[in-house]
């Protein structure tokens, strides 16, 4: 009865799932629409909050601020259900595309189709940062901290340290500030579950021992104890969501000797596809664990799909639901409270600093046809956000029709 309750929400998730392209920046963009406009779940407040606070922690972003709101609508048994409707399509899309790598690479499959997917993803993104900045935005000091904060991005965009480093002094910035708690707002402390964090780390020491003693003692299998490890490891220490996951697989999988899993072109190839498919980035784990497990029959390739699957996003789970009660709990002093205004602006200079970012990667200069297509859908999709209801899965039909066409 009480899931009964919670279908319509889920199939927004689902229908979210499906057209959410673009990684963690262009995700906002489509949360902010289904979300916060369309089905009022949490406010453009709460989930910059949320998007704040999941800067903070190592894992996959986007993936913990979805969590977080099906936590915030039916605690963890719906955060659950949320990150398991999150991630599984796009695992299923990458498990098989491991299958399929072959066929990619060997025939030449052509991925035209997607060519328009990131400038709407880019339209996405502006959508996203404009809202945030009429309503995150309004004193000089958070106008300088968004400028500075932008500039920063841009300039250290691949470094991992850069987003928590930021949101900290944002947030230290602004407590200079003498903003007072509001003394009308209530907040009724959230219980924390402590078993979340010892899960995250036994499992942590756990995979860790195994893997070692399975390379040392040279097991069989070795190779399913080694991969869980070294997806738990990502999962649970990559700062700055895909861009920094892309190096630290590839130095691991390609450029180790004892551990050429894969050839730089199918890594890449791995790469590519994610980026072309809807839902977190961090689903390509999926595709790497394909392949490293591929030599040993169909039954281990499956093996090393669901090992990528569930350990590249476990620890982002563990952490997200224990340390956000904690969070949560601490809002009620005035120095967490007066941080949240630069802890925003920070946000909205990320959001505006991945625009520019991701702009400098497309063709809009050249004034070729597909230049042209580039910029139209950049606006366009912006525009659509902006002035119409249009859902956002037909907005990303219409720019695969367009890459279909042209």
């Amino acid at each position: 009865m009480i899931l009964k309750r919670h279908i319509p929400f889920l199939k927004a998730v689902f229908y979210y799932t499906i057209s959410a392209f673009g990684g963690p920046q262009g995700h906002l963009g489509m949360m902010i629409r289904t979300f916060v406009e369309k089905r009022k779940d949490v406010t453009q407040d709460e989930l910059m909050e949320y998007v704040a606070f999941c800067q903070m922690l190592p894992g996959a972003s986007s993936t913990q601020t979805v969590t977080l709101i099906g936590y915030k609508r039916g605690g963890i048994p719906l955060a659950i259900l949320t990150l398991l409707i999150w991630l599984t399509p796009a695992c299923i899309l990458m498990g098989a595309f491991s299958f399929a790598v072959l066929y990619v690479n060997e025939f030449h499959v052509s991925l035209d189709i997607f060519k328009f997917i990131q400038p709407m993803a880019i339209g996405f993104i502006a959508f996203a940062a404009l809202k945030m900045y009429r309503t995150l935005v309004n004193n000089t000091v958070t106008f300088l901290i968004m400028l500075i904060g932008g500039i920063a991005t841009f300039l250290f965009f691949k470094t991992p340290w850069i987003f928590p480093v930021l949101i900290v002094l944002g947030g230290i910035v602004t407590n200079f500030s003498k903003k007072r708690f509001p003394e009308h707002v209530k907040i009724t402390p959230k219980h924390i579950r402590w078993t979340n964090i010892w899960l995250f780390l036994l499992i942590f020491v756990i995979v860790g021992y195994f893997s070692e003693l399975a390379r040392k003692q040279n097991w069989q299998n070795k190779r399913v104890f080694n991969l869980t490890e070294n997806t738990y490891r990502y999962g649970s220490l990559v700062f700055g969501g895909g861009d920094v996951l892309m190096p630290m697989m590839y130095e691991q999988f390609v450029v180790r000797k004892k551990t050429q899993y894969m050839s730089p072109q199918e890594y890449l190839t791995g790469w590519g596809l994610v980026r072309a498919i809807p839902g977190p980035v961090f689903s390509v784990s999926s595709y790497m664990g394909g392949l490293v497990l591929r030599g040993s029959g169909i039954p281990l390739h499956l093996l090393g799909c669901l090992i990528g699957s569930i350990f590249i996003f476990l620890p982002s789970a563990l952490l997200v639901l224990f340390f956000y009660p904690v969070w949560y709990n601490l809002k009620r002093y005035a120095v967490i409270h007066r941080s949240l205004e630069g802890i925003n602006a920070v946000v909205v200079g990320i959001m505006v600093a991945a625009f520019f970012f991701l702009m400098k990667d497309i063709n809009i200069w050249d004034f070729s046809t597909i230049s042209i297509l580039n910029v139209l859908s950049v606006v366009g999709t912006f525009c659509l956000l902006t002035f119409t209801r249009i859902p956002a899965p037909l907005i990303v039909l219409g720019c695969l029709i367009l890459g279909i066409l042209f």
